[in-house]
């Protein structure tokens, strides 16, 4: 995973391929069977003090939660002291986030064309989100847009360089399985990333953020190794 902290710039805009319909019939569909909460609790804890690490914010900031899903990490933004807003591009997944957490700021919406007003946020979580973007250019002009002069974001998603990562979600692997994720999923490069965003106006640092251990893959073949893939990221990767 590849964690990214930012800083401020200039925006810039960009067409998009990501097919918002396959995304939302995706995730509306695991909304019937489950919240989509795919780490366990010790990752989930784990993500939410990196973003505390890297964006430098306190308590009291305001901040978006861009592909919040059931709001998972928008409910533990709340409880670290944040004004969260959480907004994703399904409406079932949002709707049982609402009746998870009672009173969490929830909004359908789609990240490349935010409801909000320029400048609202003092901080932005995209959670796991970019790589859902096959160009993550308007998504990444839309993080500029909705930050203050001086706010930071962080996004993570899977990692390119990590093995298993490439093996088994990178089109190009012999051993790639389309089970459980969308037609607009690739695992990422870091350096790619980052230079999409700075290419939107930021300042981009990365980093690479281990330990996150997962619940829940699609597959339940692949679920029987999850045991060994959370051991070595959390030892050897770490």
């Amino acid at each position: 995973f590849a964690p990214v902290e930012i800083g401020h710039g200039e925006p810039m805009t960009a067409a998009t391929q990501q097919d918002k319909q396959k995304e939302i019939a995706f995730f509306d569909a695991h909304a019937a069977e489950d919240d989509y909460d795919v780490f366990t609790p010790e990752a989930n804890a784990r993500l939410i003090a990196a973003f505390r690490r890297l964006t430098g914010l306190p308590a009291g900031a305001r901040v978006a939660d861009l592909g919040c899903g059931s709001g998972a990490f928008t409910e533990r933004l709340r409880q670290a002291g944040y004004r969260a807003t959480g907004i994703d591009i399904s409406p079932k997944l949002i709707a049982v986030g609402k009746a998870i957490y009672p009173g969490l700021d929830l909004l359908e919406g789609d990240v490349e064309h935010l409801p909000f007003p320029d400048g609202a946020f003092d901080g932005v979580l995209l959670s796991g989100l970019v790589h859902h973007f096959p160009d993550p250019a308007r998504c990444a002009a839309e993080t500029f847009r909705i930050l203050r002069s001086g706010g930071r974001f962080m996004a993570f998603d899977p990692n390119r360089m990590n093995p298993f990562m490439y093996l088994y979600r990178d089109r190009s692997s012999p051993f790639y399985s389309p089970v459980g994720v969308t037609p607009n999923e690739r695992p990422v490069l870091a350096r790619q990333t980052a230079e999409v965003f700075r290419k939107a106006g930021f300042d981009v640092t990365t980093d690479y953020l281990a330990g996150l251990s997962y619940r829940y893959v699609a597959s339940a073949r692949t679920r029987l190794f999850l045991p060994i893939y959370n051991f070595i990221d959390g030892t050897i990767f770490n």
